[in-house]
């Protein structure tokens, strides 16, 4: 996940409003009104006025950004009152400067500028995850809120068995647990942390959207799909364009799922039709399923040959070799070593003396050089992923650190997660491991299906939750959805989505959406299902410049400076340019594709269709 500098909180301390009035005390010690301060009128909305505008909004915000960043880093790497209340002020005082800059560059909506100027002010009006309105109070109450939600779901424990628990013990066991009581047991329970967030994300809606609305949005979701150089429904019927063209293949692994959780658990816990027990996939979210992979193996020549955790422990792997062994992939490829400060600042492993917020996420503090990763590092093949991710952020930030500020961000936030995620694709194959002296030999292709469907598993299974999670903000943003329903809308999306169902009735209080990080977190979600279209997408033209010529599915770029190069080329545009322009750059093409996903796949979609032959595939919304 990127840390976006454009802070997700709200503000009040920097606002300019003509004629405010301020409190003095009288000849009594009373407290008496003192009349308000003129304030000079705006100087005319012309060029030469937008580019002045624009300077002086850039240096604000790079110079309010750094101290933000930094407050926010000590908060999640060490979450007390104190740091709350210090992100608290800081992120309601960067907000306010957003809601300020992006009223001020309204004013140039119909004055003709240079595209540069034009492309900064729209950002202006863009940038600000939750908006908060213009009037006395609410940018601070806002930024409490926002604080509030993220830090409960991070110190988050239930009671588990007698003793209280973490989201990562919890998630722990579910990977690994077979007994369908404990997998409810271990789901439900830690759903019990979020119902105290419900009031408060109720209330932080109603003012994210009187600032949205403030600034020409119908609502704080029409504002989030407006980031993607289309008009907001537009934007939204291209994710529904997207997953017609993948929702059959989920079809397909879902239907061989059910089915051979049917053969293990019997139709009394998992009927072999309908939607499935959204439990038994062995994640907390069942967003992704490869923690199941012994459950649903190919009944012959389902085996792998090697485990990468058990390759990782077996080579003395620990939290920092992850770390370096994922910037020796960046490294390869023609790109500089992460600085000597990256190594001194980043939390890579839990610490043992106080809360954090362990969510993976990627950080640049300075807008320069000062990135950094704050994990809590496990030496297994899940984390051994995530490293090369997060550090698909850091350089990218590195890459783009030249532009002017407004463009120092990922062509679209699709583009920021799937960097990291199409290094990934290569860092999973035999092949990558092999060139990294993980592996002493490369599997034949009697193991591809057992490798291909370890990838749908996590892959595959993503989309549709990709998708689901911003569809419910979407509802409950534009009203759709009453707080009275956000529980029922939720599971509606599973459902529909996913074809899943909670493992039993869920409590009246039930606020399961507050159970997923980025929802308290109020990070926007669709990124991520572009983001697994992108890696495709990239994967495909990187294997293609490579001269790569064997199945997809068993390329590795590691070491190729030329696809280096190219690749270096479209992260240092930034956000400088529609973001057609920069996938033209890498990849030859200026639209969405998700046909890439279908040829990194087609051998496992043909092997699943003959398995689910004769079998009542698909589910009721």
């Amino acid at each position: 996940m990127k840390r976006s500098l454009m802070t997700a909180a709200a503000a009040c301390a920097l606002t300019l409003v003509a004629g405010c009035a301020s409190l003095g005390m009288n000849g009594s010690g009373e407290t008496a009104e003192v009349a308000p301060v003129p304030v000079p009128a705006a100087p005319p909305a012309t060029a030469e006025a937008a580019v002045a505008f624009v300077a002086d909004a850039e240096t604000r915000l790079a110079a309010l950004s750094e101290e933000a960043a930094r407050i926010q880093w000590t908060r999640a790497t060490n979450i007390t009152f104190d740091t709350m209340w210090l992100e608290s002020r800081i992120n309601a005082e960067y907000t306010e400067l957003q809601v300020q800059l992006a009223n001020g560059a309204a004013r140039f909506n119909e004055v003709e500028v240079t595209p540069d100027v034009r492309r900064k002010l729209n950002l202006l009006r863009l940038g600000i995850v939750l908006p908060a309105p213009n009037r006395p109070g609410a940018a601070s109450e806002l930024a409490e809120i926002t604080t509030r939600l993220d830090s409960t779901y991070s110190v988050g424990k239930f009671e588990y068995q007698g003793r209280q628990i973490t989201l990562d013990e919890a998630s722990a066991m579910l990977a690994t647990s077979r007994d369908p009581v404990q997998t409810r047991a271990l789901y439900e329970g830690w759903r019990t942390i979020s119902p105290v967030m419900a009031p408060d994300y109720a209330r932080m809606v109603a003012i994210a959207n009187e600032g949205a609305t403030e600034l020409g949005f119908a609502d704080t979701g029409a504002m989030w799909r407006a980031g993607y150089d289309m008009e907001p429904d537009a934007f939204a019927a291209e994710t529904d364009r997207l997953w017609e063209q993948v929702k059959p293949f989920y079809e397909n692994l879902h239907c061989y799922v059910r089915s051979r959780l049917n053969a293990r658990y019997g139709d009394a816990v998992q009927p072999d039709s309908g939607p499935i027990r959204a439990d038994l996939l062995g994640n907390m979210w069942s967003q992704q399923w490869g923690n199941i992979y012994d459950v649903v193996a190919p009944a012959t020549g389902g085996a792998s040959s090697y485990d990468m955790t058990e390759r990782l422990v077996a080579n003395n792997y620990d939290a920092r070799k992850m770390v370096e062994t994922g910037e020796g992939f960046y490294v390869s490829l023609g790109l500089p070593e992460l600085p000597e400060t990256f190594w001194e600042r980043s939390q890579i492993t839990r610490p043992r003396d106080r809360e954090v917020v362990c969510h993976a996420s990627a950080w640049d503090l300075d807008n320069a050089d000062d990135i950094r990763i704050k994990m809590c590092t496990e030496v297994n093949a899940e984390d051994f992923y995530t490293v090369h991710h997060e550090l698909g952020h850091n350089y990218y930030q590195r890459a783009y650190k030249d532009q002017p500020f407004l463009f120092k961000n990922g062509a679209n936030d699709g583009f920021h997660e799937a960097i990291g995620d199409f290094v990934g694709l290569s860092a999973l194959t035999p092949t990558y491991l092999n060139q990294i002296g993980l592996l002493q030999t490369v599997p034949g292709e009697a193991e591809d299906i057992p490798f291909l469907l370890k990838m749908a598993l996590d892959k595959i299974a993503f989309l549709p939750f990709g998708l689901m999670v911003d569809r419910w903000r979407w509802g409950v943003f534009n009203g759709e959805t009453s707080p009275a329903e956000y529980n029922d809308a939720w599971s509606a999306n599973m459902l529909r989505y996913q074809g899943l169902v909670p493992p039993g009735p869920r409590p009246e209080n039930a606020f399961d959406p507050g159970a997923k990080y980025h929802i308290p977190g109020n990070t926007p979600y669709t990124r991520y299902f572009l983001a697994h279209i992108y890696q495709f997408q990239f994967h495909r033209a990187a294997c293609q410049q490579a001269g790569w010529t064997g199945p997809l599915h068993r390329c590795s770029v590691y070491g190729n400076k030329e696809v280096g190069a190219r690749f270096n080329a479209m992260m240092e545009m930034g956000q400088s340019r529609p973001w057609p322009e920069a996938m033209q750059a890498f990849t030859g093409q200026r639209e969405n594709d998700a046909s890439a996903v279908a040829d990194y796949f087609a051998p496992l979609n043909t092997w699943l269709t003959a398995q689910n032959r004769g079998k009542d595939c698909g589910w009721e919304a």
